[in-house]
């Protein structure tokens, strides 16, 4: 009898573990999850740096920040103030901008949900909204391990009377750790297509107008939310060449005309800003500061005159992707020693610095030159682009590799990843939408910093449209 239920109890055990991983549901890929860290990119006193913000077990409790930079700095000190937007409490400390092992300032906060992380550096401020979740449990975590205690107590009840030879005790309880089992691994089986509890801090569920409050923090809202309508604007208002100037991005509600600040995080950034001149050898792909609600900004210097061609993408909560296009005008003279303006092309080095931002180019380039397949890309079919990578390529913006296409014209703006593990090669897919001229930047990160390879793609119609 004792053998049989140390047996029972065995199976039970492994049955249940089988269960528990088989079962375990896949993360979100934009849900900030509990315990999850939360990770956005900024473009902050000239350096391109990832703020981490580490989930939080616990409140009151630790609250670790890092910040990870993607090109030398020297020792970058990075000022931070976390402050609860509920009771206004703030806590302060200071980070180390670094390539590598970066230190975790920690600063404490006292509850959970929404709070504000001021960061400063060199005459920069940035405010960014995120939330302290912590989990509460849920009613099928008591169930499950309220029921596998009950079976636990009730086995060693049944072990203890089955050796006293009480056999009309020993059933009664073998039975009930059965049932109490039956209960967990029947919760376990069904957990998965449960509704996730609810942490402390989450924001509330809201499906009126009131959702698209400024800073409310609504949650979903029924039918998702309107487009954002996006006005861009530079200060000064006409910036000459050589000169710091701020690009000024506003983000309004297109209902209500009331300012947007219920930007998701999206691949790691509220934003992306893709600035090129009109011939493509200037580019810059910049993750812009919140300033105040609805504002982003971002800080460049443009060396030729000219027209340039701003793409931002951003994402709003329960809304889709969104891509808002400007232009604007960089007046004053080019400098006597301007080369001529040229496309980029799929022979030039990725580290000319009339072909690509030097400050955005790292060491330890290999082959420039992109490999496509087919040679000549038919529209509207998917096309490979293939280039060589060097050892030491580190996810940025989640991600491998990035591969950023603009036509000729600047109509068209696309954005796709290398989807795979880094390695010696780097591989982007892309269909091409329709017959032309293409301008191409390939970009990946080392620990010397952020490589940018440009090229130019000509795109051959198909044989159904020409």
């Amino acid at each position: 009898m004792i053998r049989r239920l140390r047996a029972a109890a065995v199976q039970v055990l492994c049955l249940v573990a089988v269960l528990v991983v088989g079962t375990a549901a896949p993360a979100a890929a934009h849900n900030v999850t509990v315990g999850a860290d939360l990770r956005i990119a900024q473009t902050i006193a000239g350096a391109e740096v990832t703020v981490v913000i580490k989930g939080t077990p616990r409140v009151p409790g630790p609250l670790r920040i890092g910040v990870i930079a993607y090109q030398p700095v020297a020792a970058l000190p990075v000022g931070l103030e976390v402050r609860s937007v509920e009771d206004g409490r703030t806590a302060t400390g200071t980070a180390r901008a670094a390539a590598r092992d970066p230190q975790y300032a920690e600063l404490r906060v006292d509850r959970t949900g929404l709070h504000e992380l001021k960061l400063s550096a060199g005459n920069e401020v940035a405010v960014i909204p995120f939330r302290v979740l912590v989990d509460r449990g849920s009613a099928g975590d008591f169930l499950i391990y309220g029921g596998l205690f009950v079976a636990a107590m009730l086995l060693v009840g049944g072990l203890l009377t089955g050796a006293l030879a009480r056999r009309g005790t020993a059933m009664p309880l073998a039975a009930g750790a059965a049932a109490g089992v039956t209960v967990a691994v029947m919760v376990i089986v069904f957990e998965p297509w449960m509704p996730p509890p609810v942490p402390d801090g989450a924001a509330p569920e809201a499906s009126s107008e009131a959702g698209y409050e400024a800073g409310s923090g609504a949650g979903v809202m029924t039918g998702g939310r309107p487009y954002v309508q996006a006005r861009v604007a530079t200060v000064p208002a006409r910036p000459a060449v050589g000169e710091e100037f701020t690009l000024r991005i506003d983000l309004v509600d297109g209902s209500t005309g009331r300012p947007v600040d219920d930007l998701a995080v999206h691949h790691e950034a509220l934003a992306h800003v893709v600035v090129t001149s009109e011939d493509g050898r200037y580019f810059r792909h910049l993750h812009p500061l919140r300033t105040a609600p609805g504002r982003l900004e971002v800080r460049l210097r443009a060396d030729r005159p000219g027209r340039y061609l701003t793409h931002t993408e951003l994402e709003r909560e329960s809304s889709g992707g969104q891509l808002a296009t400007a232009t604007v005008t960089i007046g004053g003279e080019a400098p006597p020693s301007d080369p001529p303006s040229d496309p980029p092309s799929s022979d030039r080095s990725a580290t000319d610095p009339a072909a690509t931002d030097p400050t955005e180019t790292g060491a330890g380039g290999v082959s420039a030159v992109p490999r496509l397949r087919p040679d000549v890309p038919v529209a509207g079919r998917p096309a490979t682009i293939e280039l060589d990578a060097p050892a030491g390529v580190r996810p940025w913006l989640g991600m491998a590799g990035h591969l950023l296409v603009r036509s000729q014209d600047g109509t068209f703006f696309g954005h796709v990843h290398e989807m795979g593990t880094p390695g010696s090669r780097l591989r982007f897919t892309f269909s091409f939408p329709q017959a032309g001229r293409y301008l191409a930047w390939a970009q990946y990160a080392t620990g010397e910093g952020v490589v940018t390879v440009p090229f130019a793609v000509d795109v051959t119609a198909s044989e159904a449209t020409r």
